[in-house]
């Protein structure tokens, strides 16, 4: 069977300029992979940038960026926050809820009334609705316009809202579920019980690049390693962990080893560590990926991860990755790379961290290794192909 010719995507953000999310990059990119392929391709989101305030800074209406047909739409204004947090901390908690209190925290969850009624109205001239990721009320309903149509891309992680059964509901009805790894299909499996013909794996292609192993230091004076983390930092992302476990680290070692970041977020270091971190906030892509090639490791504190962009990146600027084994995803890209080590606790930090400052040949493999799985298993082409077959079921 072809692949539907005109298609609508739908994200609470559009990634653009310093709006940055890895659910929103993965929409944003299959977009134009659609759009390359000749598909007829709308991208309808949100007026808001800022993942904290869902605030409206994007005029309303439609814009052509890079090749994709955009359409903005007003966040909705009449949020009760206050019973939106009261369920969302209940269920943070792990404590069961009324299915009345998950409709409570998803009908004030982030919506758009005004991106709802377009899909109600015209949703019928979209072959295939993909719709992602799954944690917003506009995600939920969405899906629900037309499930018959809807292509779910949940960027699904082992949590308790995972086990809402507004969501179950919404899982067993979307037409396709596209996952972004086998581990995060296998957690769905486990969760709703759907059919693996129903859940295709997809994933995102990484672009090949060539990286600057010495620029990233000699460009900002440093003379001693350093290990790079690239994202938001948040405690979702484990980023107070990798404060704390580097902080421990360079005690109990006496090693000189400093911190880079790229992203956005606030940060909370160790009055000891705080001289040693090298803040850049958001940079270029070519600062990014040179920081990469010059690290001694990518270090990926986070167990919520359903893809893992910046750790594919980090592979193939040639880095090898040291990710938290809490993580199925970043543990089995690891594995199955052999690009990098993981951990569960301090000691195995420790160990896999000063493994990688005293052998520098196994630290070069690993990177390469990394590297050769990025172009083999995430060149755009392929991911292409694996998206125009999804869409096609």
């Amino acid at each position: 069977m072809p692949p539907p010719r005109k298609i609508a995507f739908v994200s609470p953000r559009f990634p653009e300029g310093a709006t940055i999310g890895g659910a929103e990059t993965l929409l944003r990119t299959l977009a134009g992979y659609a759009v390359a392929a000749g598909l007829d391709v709308t991208f309808l989101t949100t007026c808001a940038r800022n993942h904290f305030t869902w605030a409206n800074e994007v005029p309303p209406g439609t814009r052509t960026i890079d090749g994709i047909r955009v359409h903005f739409f007003p966040v909705d204004s009449d949020r009760d926050i206050e019973s939106f947090l009261r369920v969302q901390e209940r269920i943070s908690r792990g404590t069961k809820v009324t299915l009345d209190d998950e409709m409570l925290w998803l009908k004030n969850n982030v919506n758009s009334a005004a991106l709802i009624n377009h899909l109600k109205t015209e949703g019928a001239t979209y072959e295939r609705i993909i719709i992602g990721p799954y944690l917003f009320g506009l995600t939920y309903f969405a899906a629900a316009v037309d499930p018959r149509r809807t292509v779910l891309v949940p960027c699904l992680h082992d949590e308790a809202f995972a086990y809402l059964e507004s969501f179950a509901s919404m899982f067993r009805d979307a037409r396709t579920i596209m996952f972004n790894s086998a581990p995060e299909r296998d957690l769905a499996a486990r969760l709703f019980g759907e059919p693996m013909e129903k859940m295709p794996v997809v994933g995102m292609g990484i672009p090949p690049f060539d990286a600057a192993p010495d620029a990233f230091a000699r460009q900002n004076k440093l003379t001693t390693p350093y290990v790079i983390y690239s994202g938001r930092r948040e405690p979702l992302k484990g980023t107070p962990l990798l404060l704390a476990y580097l902080d421990t680290f360079r005690q109990r070692t006496q090693r000189q080893i400093k911190l880079v970041l790229t992203g956005s977020g606030q940060i909370e270091p160790p009055p000891s560590l705080a001289p040693h971190i090298v803040d850049l906030g958001f940079v270029d892509e070519p600062t990014k990926r040179n920081a990469m090639a010059g690290a001694l490791a990518f270090c990926h504190p986070s167990v919520n991860e359903s893809f893992g962009i910046v750790l594919l990146e980090s592979f193939m600027a040639g880095t090898p990755g040291l990710v938290h084994a809490g993580s199925a995803v970043l543990q089995h890209q690891c594995r199955a790379s052999n690009g990098g080590l993981w951990f569960r606790n301090y000691p195995e930090f420790e160990e896999s961290l000063s493994l990688l400052c005293d052998q520098p040949d196994l630290r070069r493999a690993l990177g390469a290794a990394g590297r050769r799985y990025v172009q083999s298993e995430f060149a755009p082409p392929r991911i292409t192909e694996k998206l125009l077959t999804a869409l096609a079921g």
